[in-house]
């Protein structure tokens, strides 16, 4: 179903017999996605389109960026906290149990729990996913906290734009890069869905097929930024979380799949 330039093949019909899921693959037997191919009866697989290199503790410092000296925390994503917690413990900070939390999603929030005692700390989240939704859990609580938004070099304005208006203060650490991955023998596979989760992953497939071509290949994204990002590549999308009515992007395919069958 993809078209890269060198591949050409042919989209017959709407029926979804392999799905590519740029992330790694879930540990273990137990997720979500194995329950959902098996209901389906599809072929999941599973590639990351991004390598994430944290930032080493000694290239942090040169930021010159205290992380003590800060009482809120914004997180878009897993990676930032995971590499936010790794650079602390590199660097033997102890972070205040004051610090307050805002996540882009419940999910991410979620996560947090494997760093810190969730129901010790103040922990908010944005009710759909969007930046919009984030932004108005952090406006009702920005009086006289200091922000970090841990990120990569490649990070998202429109949050920065919005402290910035706001008379925020905030620092945004870059704590990771992010690397396109090589998936020129993946994507030759030809599948009927390709689900994107950051705005990198859809970078990734651009840097390795500079001339794809999408020839009736279903895009699913999560997040307002991979949308954005897909979007200004090109890319036509028929599936999108996070939603109310798909808050993941397993319950946005099972929509979808659904959907189909109904057809």
């Amino acid at each position: 179903m993809v078209n890269t330039g060198n591949i050409k093949t042919e989209q017959k019909n709407q029926v979804v017999k392999k799905v590519l899921i740029t992330q790694p693959k879930p540990e273990g037997e137990k997720s979500p996605y194995f329950d959902l191919a098996k209901k389906h009866n599809i072929e999941l697989h599973f590639h990351p389109f991004i390598i994430i290199d944290g930032i080493p503790a000694k290239e942090f410092r040169k930021q010159k960026i205290e992380i003590p000296n800060y009482t809120a925390v914004i997180f878009t994503s897993r990676n930032a906290i995971d590499h936010f917690f790794r650079a602390c413990d590199e660097m033997k900070i102890n972070i205040s149990q004051d610090t307050k939390y805002f996540c882009i999603t419940e999910s991410v929030a979620l996560y947090l729990q494997k760093f810190i005692l969730y129901r010790k700390r103040k922990v908010f989240y944005g009710a759909d996913g969007t930046n919009k939704s984030l932004f108005d859990v952090i406006n009702k609580h920005k009086d006289n906290e200091k922000f970090l938004y841990p990120c990569s070099q490649s990070f998202d304005n429109e949050i920065t734009n919005w402290l910035k208006n706001n008379q925020c203060e905030y620092a945004t650490p870059v704590m990771y890069k992010i690397i396109s991955n090589d998936i020129k023998e993946v994507i030759a596979k030809n599948y009927d869905v390709i689900c994107f989760f950051t705005p990198g992953g859809v970078k990734s497939l651009l840097e390795n097929f500079p001339k794809f071509k999408q020839n009736g290949t279903r895009i699913g994204v999560f997040g307002a930024n991979t949308f954005k990002a897909a979007e200004e590549a090109g890319l036509t999308l028929d599936i999108q979380a996070p939603l109310p009515q798909a808050p993941s992007m397993v319950s946005a395919l099972e929509l979808y799949l659904t959907s189909l069958k109904k057809k």
